[in-house]
C-alpha cells in the first residue's frame, strides 16, 4: 500500500502559515511550511532538471543549513535517495562512499570546495557538482531554482523505498550505509511523537550534525510530522546553545555527552534558565553519571536516550515518574518498539540487545551479507548490550566487543568511565582491557586531566572506593592529551586498544 511521501506538502496543505524552521544562520529568518515547501519543490525542480528521478541518488557534503533540509524533502518528492555525508571523513573515505552509491549528483558547501577538487577528477562518473554558494563558471548553481517553475510528476511509493542512505559509525574499513526507508522513518516519527509527546508547539535545536541520524531523526523529521519546528545552526556553540535555551526559543534539546560537559563546564551554566525546557535528552554514547547529578541538582530533567543508525534512532523512554531512580536508564521501548535482551533468563541479566520494529532500516546498501548477519527472524542484533530490571526499564551495558573478563568476571567499561568521570581531575576517560597473566585480563585507564592537574592511579581508586567492586578497578593508568575519535565523533577504542594495549 503506497506510503504517503511528500510530508512537506502535507505540513504546507494543513498549517501554511504556521513556522516550520528557523534559520540561525541568516539572522533568525522564520520560515513557514509554505515558504520551505515552496523551496524544497523548486530544489526538486533543479534535480529533475538534471537528470534526478525516482531511484537515483544525491549526494550533499555540507555543515547544517536549510539548504541539506530542502534537499531531503525534495528527495522525498523525487522518490529520489539522500546520501548525507560525513564531513569529518577523509578524502579516501568520502572517495570510497561515492563510488559505492553513485549519485548522480553531488551538492556542497563552499567550505568543502578544496575537497571536491580533490574528487572530481577521481570521479568523472558524476557529472554534476552543485555547489551552494560561489558557483565556478562551468557549475549549475543551486540557487538558480529560484527560477523554476511547474508541477512535478504525481508519484506513489511503497514504504521500503528508500529515502536516506544514513552512514554508521566505525573504526575500521569504509562505513556502511544504512537504508532509511519512508515506511522506516514515518515509523520512527510516529513512535517518537506518541511515546514522548511531542506537538506542533514544540521547538528543538538543530545542532547536531544532519550526516547523522541524530541531527536529521531524533527531533528534525518527527517535529516535521507533528507540526513543531526546528531552529537551524550550523554546529554546536555553547554560548549560542544557552542563548537559545535561556530565551526560551526552543524547548527541545538532543546532544552527545561531550555536549552536556561542555555546557556544564562553562561559566554561565548556573546562571542559564533551563525552565522551559521539556525534553533534555543526551544519546550517541553512554553519559557519565557526574552529567546527570549536575542536572538533577539544578532541578533540570534530563534524560539519556539509546538508538543507531539502524534502528530510528529512537528506540526507548524514561517516564519522569524513574527520571531520578533510574538514572542512566534508557526506559522503556517506545509505542511501536519491541526490545528484549538475549538469553534473559531474571531481571538484571546482561545480554545483547535485539530490537524489531516498523522502525528498522532496509539493511546496509549493496551489502547483503552483512545486513543478513546483522538483521535475524526480523530482529536487528545490535551488538549492545543490555539489561532489564524487575520495572522493565532497559539499560545499556556497553558494546559487547568491549567488554572485560577479569577472572570470569564481566566488567563494562561505561560502568567504570561513569564513575572516573566525576572527579574533579578527569576531563575524559576511556577505559580499555589489557593482558594480565593471572586475571586473563584487567581495566586500564586512558585519562585526559583537566588543566593543570595530574591525577594519580591511587587518587582514582580512592575516589572510587565504595562505588566499584575492587575487581572492577583500573590496575593500571595512562595519562593521554586527548582520545582518539571515529568519525562519527565517538571515542576510537579500537586505536586505543592498539596503541595501549599492551601488557
Amino acid at each position: 500500500m503506497p506510503i504517503v511521501h511528500d510530508w512537506l506538502a502535507r505540513r504546507a496543505s494543513l498549517a501554511p502559515e504556521r513556522t516550520a524552521l528557523i534559520d540561525s544562520l541568516r539572522g533568525g529568518r522564520c520560515i513557514s511550511w509554505h515558504e520551505w515547501n515552496t523551496a524544497a519543490h523548486q530544489t526538486a525542480l533543479l534535480l529533475r532538471d538534471l537528470g534526478v528521478g525516482l531511484g537515483d541518488r544525491v549526494a550533499v557534503l555540507a555543515f547544517n543549513g536549510v539548504e541539506t533540509l530542502d534537499l531531503v524533502f525534495a528527495c522525498a518528492k523525487l522518490g529520489a535517495v539522500l546520501q548525507p555525508l560525513n564531513w569529518r571523513l577523509g578524502t579516501e573515505e568520502l572517495h570510497g562512499l561515492l563510488s559505492d552509491v553513485a549519485p548522480r549528483v553531488v551538492c556542497f558547501g563552499p567550505e568543502f570546495r578544496e575537497q571536491v577538487g580533490v574528487l572530481r577528477p577521481r570521479l568523472p562518473a558524476l557529472a554534476h557538482w552543485v555547489p551552494f554558494a560561489d558557483p565556478l563558471p562551468h557549475e549549475r548553481p543551486f540557487f538558480s531554482r529560484e527560477v523554476l517553475s511547474g508541477a512535478l510528476p504525481s508519484l506513489e511509493l511503497e514504504p521500503d523505498a528508500p529515502w536516506v542512505l544514513c552512514s554508521t559509525g566505525g573504526s575500521t574499513g569504509l562505513p556502511k550505509s544504512a537504508v532509511l526507508t519512508h515506511g522506516s522513518l514515518t515509523a520512527n516519527a510516529v513512535n517518537t511523537v506518541v511515546s514522548w509527546g511531542l506537538s506542533q508547539d514544540d521547538i528543538a535545536l538543530l545542532n547536531a550534525p544532519l550526516f547523522h541520524t541524530g541531527g536529521l531523526n531524533v527531533f528534525t523529521l518527527p517535529l516535521v510530522y507533528v507540526g513543531g519546528a526546528s531552529v537551524v545552526c550550523r554546529g554546536f556553540d555553547v554560548e549560542q546553545c544557552f542563548d537559545f535555551i535561556h530565551s526560551g526559543a526552543v524547548n527541545a534539546v538532543f546532544g552527545v555527552p561531550t555536549m552536556f560537559i561542555e555546557m556544564q563546564r562553562h561559566p554561565r551554566f548556573d546562571s542559564v534558565d533551563f525552565s522551559r525546557i521539556k525534553l533534555l535528552i543526551s544519546g550517541g554514547a553512554p553519559c557519565p553519571a557526574p552529567v546527570f547529578e549536575r542536572f538533577f541538582a539544578r532541578g533540570i530533567p534530563f534524560r539519556t536516550g539509546y538508538g543507531l543508525t539502524e534502528a530510528g534512532p529512537n528506540n526507548f523512554f524514561l517516564p519522569v515518574s524513574a527520571m531520578h531512580s533510574h538514572a542512566g536508564f534508557v526506559g522503556v521501548p517506545l509505542f511501536q518498539v519491541e526490545a528484549r535482551v538475549d538469553g534473559e533468563q531474571r531481571p538484571g541479566d546482561v545480554g545483547e540487545l535485539l530490537l524489531r520494529g516498523p522502525h528498522l532500516c532496509a539493511g546496509y546498501w549493496g551489502r547483503p551479507e552483512e545486513t543478513a548477519r546483522v538483521f535475524v527472524d526480523g530482529w536487528l542484533r545490535t551488538g549492545d548490550l543490555a539489561s532489564r530490571d524487575a520495572q522493565g526499564y532497559f539499560r545499556i551495558e556497553g558494546r559487547s566487543k568491549d567488554l572485560i573478563i577479569s577472572g570470569g568476571e564481566n566488567i563494562h567499561p561505561s560502568e567504570v568511565e561513569s564513575v572516573f568521570a566525576g572527579h574533579p581531575d578527569v576531563a575524559e576517560v576511556a577505559v580499555i582491557g589489557v593482558p594480565d597473566p593471572k586475571w586473563g585480563e584487567t581495566p586500564r585507564a586512558l585519562v585526559v586531566p583537566r588543566p593543570g592537574a595530574a591525577p594519580t592511579l591511587e587518587a582514582l581508586v580512592e575516589f572510587c572506593s565504595g562505588r566499584l567492586a575492587r575487581y572492577k578497578l583500573p590496575r593500571t593508568l595512562r595519562l593521554l592529551t586527548a582520545l582518539p575519535r571515529t568519525p562519527a565523533g565517538k571515542v576510537d577504542r579500537l586505536a586505543l586498544a592498539q596503541l595501549h594495549g599492551d601488557a
